[in-house]
């Protein structure tokens, strides 16, 4: 051990220490040179690339962009699923049946109409014609169902609409 430290404390060690240090000084600019020379490719050769454009900035702008369109997906998404929510409350099924009220009164004059939305929730409409007069009643449909008494006419109107799954057809 105090071989070693007489040996550090020599002049040779510290001709020896610097020598070292010198040759670490060399490969260090050594390396800062060929950094700077590949940086500089690099650079020519990322506007190559672009077609005389800084390539770097497009891929930026690009990805921008497509931050930007995500986003706006995104929020179409959310509106989407709004209008899907809403347009189960609109009617989207209807039920239709021509009928003859009276005997003396022909041409099947008098109907009943289901206006339904996809739970089944609406209204029934039931025209009442005669040579006299023409009314119209209306009931509440909830689940396919009438608090109120329906008729025979009312209950086909209500049972083709809810068949109907959205396609109308009157027959």
């Amino acid at each position: 051990m105090e071989n070693i430290m007489e040996m550090v404390r020599t002049d040779t060690f510290l001709w020896i220490m610097m020598g070292f240090m010198l040759i670490l000084i060399i490969a260090f600019l050594i390396i800062m040179a060929q950094f700077a020379n590949l940086n500089k490719k690099y650079k020519n050769f990322m506007k190559k690339l672009g077609n005389g454009k800084n390539l770097e900035e497009d891929l930026e702008t690009y990805m921008y962009r497509v931050d930007k369109v995500e986003k706006q997906n995104a929020d179409i998404l959310n509106q989407i699923k709004t209008l899907d929510q809403d347009l189960m409350k609109c009617i989207q099924k209807i039920g239709i049946v021509r009928y003859s009220a009276f005997k003396d009164t022909g041409s099947d004059l008098s109907f009943a109409l289901a206006l339904l939305d996809e739970n089944n929730d609406g209204v029934v409409l039931n025209g009442i014609y005669s040579r006299e007069m023409s009314n119209i009643y209306a009931k509440p449909i909830q689940n396919g169902k009438s608090t109120y008494t329906v008729s025979e006419e009312e209950a086909q109107a209500i049972q083709k609409a809810i068949d109907s799954d959205g396609i109308h057809k009157i027959k």
